[in-house]
């Protein structure tokens, strides 16, 4: 539990780094964008037209394929999600039923023009989510520990692993930033906002989960909704029902940047008709579905899309590029940003983006790529694709007669 809770601290730090980089290349791009006399007015950018600008077209490709692709299995997840929760209200109809249900809800998030329209679902979102983590930990110290619970842990690397790549992915969720900055007023405010976002998300996500492992422990392993060991009340319902409302939500924060990279390719990014736009982005949704359904996977598939895509997405590519970007003495000189306070040295600056691209390409990628991969396929050999209901009990002999 201990190695759980640094692990938490540790990618949550790197994590709003990462994030910090970002906020640093966007501003640093759109400020020579504007000497350059360009308007932003009817165009959202985003993060690859910015490592296109500053780096150019290869760097461009590589942030496009792989935060399209991570975004789009972070929809997926989403999905998968819903479908597993609704699960724990209403067990009458299967998993696979409730995500076609859950996939025509969340398509309707093409007709949300853009992330302006989410600033006031961003705040109910928080609520939603405090509410949740802290009925889990009361809920969990209330029910006290199962009985012969044990507490061994991860007893193989990969599960470990596994464990360690999902956290990874939890706190590697700014792959919108660029989007989200282009829709404040203050952008240059982000970074701060976001590490503060961090430190609250430590008191909600450090109690509810050593809560949870106290009172059921490795019963854990084979359980990846901890709602499925959790006592069926109202309370519980209702912190089912708001996770719900979140992940949609989210949902339409991981496919808007979708959205918008499809309407570009298209040429309908400008169209002012919003039944025209969400008509052309039904595209987009249609492959998410069809992927929840066949890998309904939830946790294997977390940690395999935190291994293989958010390890690149968010951690290695923007330290290169915030490397090679300020590569020059003039480019530092003359930087729209300069190293923060805490850090006023550009080597230091350098020193750190180094460990976090070592680190998470040996441990995130390497280490956590090979656990992830593993336990994937382990779940699809075991429930097999297209599964009708993953991870629910088998059915009581007198209900499959009936």
């Amino acid at each position: 539990m201990l190695s759980g809770i640094l692990l938490q601290v540790f990618y949550g730090l790197m994590g709003s780094w990462t994030a910090y980089l970002i906020s640093v290349l966007y501003i640093e791009y759109r400020s020579r964008k504007e000497k350059e006399n360009v308007s932003f007015k009817n165009h959202v950018i985003q993060w690859f037209e910015v490592l296109d600008g500053l780096l150019g077209p290869y760097w461009k490709a590589a942030g496009l394929a792989f935060n399209c692709t991570f975004l789009l299995f972070g929809s997926v997840i989403q999905l998968i999600a819903c479908a597993s929760n609704i699960y724990y209200i209403n067990d009458k109809l299967d998993k696979r039923t409730w995500t076609y249900i859950f996939g025509a809800c969340c398509a309707t998030t093409v007709f949300i023009p853009s992330f302006h329209n989410y600033r006031i679902w961003s705040f109910i979102g928080l609520g939603m989510t405090t509410y949740t983590a802290w009925y889990m930990a009361i809920a969990a110290v209330l029910h006290g520990q199962a009985e012969g619970v044990t507490h061994s842990g991860p007893t193989k690397l990969v599960l470990y692993f596994t464990g360690a790549t999902n956290i990874l992915y939890t706190f590697g969720g700014h792959a919108v930033t660029v989007e989200i900055m282009h829709a404040m007023w203050k952008p240059q405010k982000f970074k701060c906002i976001y590490l503060l976002a961090t430190l609250y998300v430590f008191t909600l996500t450090i109690p509810s989960a050593s809560a949870v492992y106290w009172a059921f422990g490795d019963q854990l392993l084979n359980h990846s909704n901890a709602f499925s060991l959790l006592p069926k009340t109202g309370f519980r319902d209702a912190a089912v029902i708001l996770m719900l409302i979140h992940q949609f939500i989210t949902f339409g924060f991981a496919c808007t940047p979708l959205y918008f990279v499809w309407e570009k390719v298209i040429g309908m990014h400008d169209t002012r008709s919003i039944c025209l736009r969400a008509l052309a982005r039904l595209p987009v949704v249609i492959p998410i579905w069809f992927l929840a359904i066949i890998f309904p996977f939830f946790g294997p598939i977390n940690s395999a899309v935190g291994a293989l895509l958010v390890s690149f997405t968010v951690y290695i590519i923007p330290a290169l590029a915030h490397m090679l970007t300020y590569r020059t003495a003039s480019a530092r000189q003359n930087a729209a940003e300069k190293p923060p306070f805490f850090l006023p040295s550009w080597t230091a600056m350098y020193a750190i983006n180094a460990v976090v691209v070592m680190w998470v390409l040996v441990v995130g990628f390497g280490f956590g790529g090979w656990a992830s991969m593993t336990n994937f396929v382990r779940q699809i050999d075991t429930f097999g694709l297209f599964a009708k209901c993953y991870q629910c009990k088998p059915p009581t002999p007198a209900a499959a007669q009936h």
